[in-house]
């Protein structure tokens, strides 16, 4: 790239890594605004990105922060449940507009599209990618300052369109303390790299069990490996949150909103500190 670089490629003939990237660029409609976006990721499923995704958005707007929430799982679309939110969205003059939630993070996800939430989506990848960009491009975000994407796990068409379509700040990886812990989280950090993507760091899901009654930290899936496996890859760790049937409950009734999550509020102070406004 020239010294002499504007980056504005609409009026540069020069071919470059940066115009490269910008071509691929899904833009916002002209009455949307957003700041930050954090792509969370995984590199299989059945980790918890959905809680990981709720938590911190949950945790940035309690900081004051206008949060929202694209659900790119389009076949497994978790999200509205968790905010204890139904029904379908609706258009205006501006565009698509998301749901709300209780204390205002808006949210957009195709169980909003459905007429009945348990129907599933039998489509193919084009059409699972022309959601992605569609949510992102044709929503009316309303001056968000940090929208969490939740992708789903792999490294397959949806992840790749995130990547490409939506100007990511960076990504967080979420894993679980199983054998399998270091391929999972080698794949991803390898994926964010091809895209020159930043990795914020990593967050370990059901990372332990605490005891009710002595406290006592308990491992049913083995003594984590995160922090070796951190250190050959060069992340950070931004937590490590436990098994808790409390996180589950209150997903299950729409209130992640009244989570208590200390890990995930330490998370959200580092995401902060890397990407403040």
């Amino acid at each position: 790239m020239s010294e002499e670089c504007t980056h504005d490629c609409s009026s540069c003939s020069a071919n470059c890594e940066a115009r490269d990237k910008k071509s691929f660029l899904e833009k916002l409609n002209e009455y949307s605004s957003v700041k930050h976006i954090i792509g969370i990721v995984s590199g299989k499923g059945g980790v918890g990105k959905s809680l990981v995704t709720s938590s911190l958005a949950v945790m940035f707007n309690r900081k004051g922060y206008k949060t929202a929430i694209l659900d790119a799982d389009i076949t497994g679309p978790s999200i509205p449940k968790a905010f204890g939110i139904k029904g379908k969205l609706i258009g205006s003059d501006k565009g698509l507009e998301p749901a709300t939630s209780e204390t205002g993070i808006e949210i957009i996800s195709a169980n909003l599209i459905l007429d009945n939430e348990s129907d599933p989506i039998v489509w193919r990848g084009p059409m699972i990618a022309g959601a992605v960009k569609q949510f992102w491009g044709e929503t009316h975000w309303d001056n968000i300052d940090y929208m969490f994407v939740d992708m789903p796990p792999g490294t397959g068409d949806v992840p790749l369109t995130v990547f490409q379509s939506i100007p990511l700040d960076g990504i967080v990886i979420v894993t679980s303390p199983q054998e399998l812990v270091s391929m999972i989280v080698e794949k991803a950090v390898k994926m964010a790299k091809m895209m020159k993507v930043p990795i914020f760091g990593v967050i370990e899901n059901m990372s332990y069990l605490e005891c009710p009654d002595c406290g006592k930290r308990l491992y049913p899936f083995g003594e984590s490996k995160l922090d070796e496996v951190a250190k050959a890859y060069g992340v950070d760790i931004l937590a490590r949150f436990p098994i808790d049937s409390e996180f589950a409950k209150i997903s299950d009734s729409g209130r992640i909103e009244s989570i208590i999550n200390e890990q995930a509020d330490e998370a959200a102070d580092i995401i902060e500190k890397k990407i403040s406004i």
